[in-house]
Parts: C-alpha cells; structure tokens; sequence
C-alpha cells in the first residue's frame, strides 16, 4: 500500500496559505501534527491567519516578484531547517477578452496578464528550483515533497473568458510531469514525492475580479465543490499516496485526459 502522503511531511510552506484553499490545505495539515508556514502578499492577513490556524509562521511572499525569492528561502531554511514540503497554491485569475473578440466586459490588459503569468508560472518554477537542493539532500527515507496546485482548466479550457489562467495551469501541469519523471528517472528517485492537485470550481474567492464574483458559489453553479468536499477528496489522495489528484468533477476531465495520452507518454519517456 502507498505511504501516505501526509506521513512524509514535517513542516510544510504553503503559499497563498491565508485563504481559499490555501487555508483549507494549512489548516488539515495542521490537524494532522505537522508544522506549517504560510506565505502570502499580504502582512496583516498572513499574521491572522496564521493566529486562528495555530500555523507555525508566516512570511510576506509576493511570488510574481520572482527577484525576492532566493532571499525569501535562504531565510526560511536559516529559521526553519524542517521544511520538507512546498506546497505551491497561490495563484491568480484574471478574466481577459481578445480585442474584436466582441466581449466588452473585460479588457486584455497585457500588464495584468504579465502579473499573472509571473504569479502562476514563474513563482512555483523559481520556488521549487531555490528549494530542490535542500530536498534532495534530506536523509534517504524523508523525501522532499512538492505539491503543485494546477486546475481542471489546464486539461479543458473551458471558462473561455481566462485564456491567460487556463493556459498557466496547463503549462504547471505539463511542468510537474515533466518534473516527476525526471527524478523517477534519475538517481534522486527516491528522495522527492512530487503531487499535482487540479481543482473544479471550488467555492473561493479566485473569481473576485469577475463582474460576478460570487458565479463559483454553490448557491450559483450547483458543480461546484465547497471547500469541505473539496479537502475530504484530497486527504483521501493523499492517505492514498496518488500523485494526481483531482476532486469532484475535474476527475472526468483528468482522467479523460490520462486515458487518451497517458500511456503514449509513459512509452515516449520511458528510459
């Protein structure tokens, strides 16, 4: 039987760790005995959530300004050696329509979408790259692990009005693959557990910019999953020790997806 996922864990940094499935994730592995550190833009939140949590620390993080990260890690594992899991969620979705699309509500913004590709993309890729050293240098039996949150929306795009966050969370999805086989490939095989979570509609406040920002309640969309359903399907993947979990509905278009390339790509990567 795979080991639990959360049995690996000692003390985990969460980003976007003060809210929305952030918290929800912090707040579990809390409730499991492990030590978490949240991260996040703004002081004031961090600082109360972490208070209500019982979280370990936190820490200001802004992960698009990509420029801070390597003095953010080098203090984190200075004041807190334990960490052996990352736990990349903070994310951003903006809605954005193509001019002569014929949309009018919102703009495309090329800034906004930079902000965006930097939040989603380029914080993970330069946090797990800072991280991996320490990782897979932890004793053999305590592997480093990294949990990358992605979205039903980067396997089918279909909230057309987030072309920028669909195809952020596709390149997140391909990226933790990638990643995966590399090491399972590699002589750190053993020393790095790498999980993707890929979320439906959860009810949170990722819609916030929307003209409705209340259209992935459950009150609205009768798909989506609240916060509780959520986590009861993620801690059952990770009491499963899967490397892909994907709650609720966004299990169709996950597996449809492994269904059709799954297999090609185990025989065009395989050693």
């Amino acid at each position: 039987m795979p080991t639990s996922t959360v049995d690996l864990i000692d003390t985990a940094l969460v980003t976007g760790g003060y809210s929305g499935i952030g918290r929800a994730i912090s707040e579990s592995l809390i409730k499991s005995g492990k030590k978490v550190i949240i991260a996040g833009r703004t002081e004031a939140k961090a600082k109360q959530a972490a208070s209500e949590m019982g979280a370990t620390a936190y820490y200001v993080l802004d992960t698009s300004d990509v420029s801070s990260i390597p003095a953010f890690t080098k203090k984190l594992m200075s004041e807190h050696p334990s960490v052996n899991c990352l736990i990349n969620n903070a994310g951003v979705q903006r809605p954005f329509q193509f001019p002569g699309s014929g949309g009018k509500d919102y703009d495309f913004e090329p800034s906004k979408a930079d902000a965006e590709i930097d939040t989603n993309i380029r914080g993970p890729m330069h946090l797990i790259l800072s991280l991996l050293p320490h990782f897979t240098s932890l004793p053999e039996g305590k592997p480093g692990v990294i949990m990358n949150i992605s979205s039903v929306l980067g396997f089918l795009p279909s909230s057309v009005i987030n072309p920028v966050y669909n195809g952020t969370k596709a390149w997140l999805h391909f990226f933790t693959l990638n990643m995966r086989t590399q090491f399972s490939n590699g002589p750190n095989a053993s020393k790095l557990k790498i999980v993707e979570i890929a979320p439906p509609t959860v009810s949170t406040e990722l819609h916030r910019e929307r003209v409705d920002p209340k259209d992935n309640s459950k009150e609205k969309n009768s798909a989506a999953l609240s916060l509780d359903e959520f986590m009861a399907d993620v801690e059952k993947g990770w009491k499963e020790g899967k490397d892909m979990i994907a709650p609720g509905p966004a299990s169709a278009a996950v597996d449809a997806w492994y269904g059709a390339f799954g297999e090609k790509y185990e025989k065009a990567t395989k050693k």
